[in-house]
């Protein structure tokens, strides 16, 4: 099913939320891929975008991971190997101290 939501303008589905994926790094997973948030190709599982933004960003980032927890669209992603829904967002959410 195509996701209907509107562009900017209002009038029509934004191509870029159908295609894409964005990925919100926070705390040390900001740290360790060197930006606050991307984007990358929908179609894809969890582990699948995983290993890519691990590979692109490095072991640093790829130790975070290990550790992170992963929400989709705002709801814990617990099925790692499920499509992921176009036009999602992920959020990557090291351990916290104190917590």
């Amino acid at each position: 099913m195509p996701d209907l939501r509107e562009s900017a303008t209002g009038n029509r589905p934004d191509p870029a939320t159908t295609t894409t994926l964005t990925i919100r790094y926070f705390a040390g997973a900001r740290a360790a891929a060197g930006r606050a948030e991307e984007h990358t190709p929908a179609g894809r599982s969890l582990d699948e975008v995983l290993a890519d933004i691990a590979d692109r960003h490095g072991e640093r980032l790829r130790a975070v991971l290990r550790a992170a927890s992963f929400l989709v669209d705002g709801v814990a992603w617990h099925d790692r190997q499920a499509p992921l829904p176009a036009g999602a967002t992920i959020d990557i959410l090291p351990p916290f101290a104190g917590g």
